[in-house]
């Protein structure tokens, strides 16, 4: 096989990488493979042809890996909902999971609740959330109340 259909395939093979992916795990070694295969394309010997893969892959990935990693990187930002777990509630109606019923009041808010261990809650104990489904915060009981965290 000459060189030059292997640097295609290479190529070929890391932008399909890179596209199934869509993380850039392969973007360098595309550039790399591109680099390498015009090499071989304009004549140039075999070391020359990996020299060129291994340092334009190199250069790609410390300066485009960077950029890309600041703009491509979605931080996660809090919401109202995100700040009730740092709070506890309190049950306002029974939480019955079998009955599909219950809510609680955290942060001054209603929420419609279900129990994280499927457990019966009566009105007036105290909760901490742990994740919220939808529009319903799954919660358990609170060791300790404490709303000031």
């Amino acid at each position: 096989m000459s060189m030059t259909i292997l640097w295609f395939v290479l190529l070929v093979a890391f932008a399909v990488i890179e596209i199934s992916t869509m993380n850039l795990t392969s973007i360098w070694f595309v550039a790399g493979s591109l680099a390498a295969l015009l090499c071989a394309i304009f004549g140039g010997s075999i070391v020359w042809q990996i020299v060129l893969f291994v340092v334009v892959s190199s250069i790609a990935l410390a300066v485009v890996r960077p950029i890309a990693k600041k703009y491509l990187t979605v931080e996660h930002k809090a919401t109202n909902a995100d700040r009730v777990f740092s709070m506890v509630g309190v049950v306002t109606e029974e939480i019955n999971n079998t009955l599909a019923k219950g809510a609680v009041t955290i942060g001054g808010k209603v929420w419609t609740a279900r129990s994280l261990t499927g457990e019966i809650l009566k009105v007036g104990t105290y909760v901490r959330p742990k994740t919220i489904e939808g529009v319903k915060l799954i919660v358990e009981p609170a060791e300790q109340v404490n709303n000031n965290n």
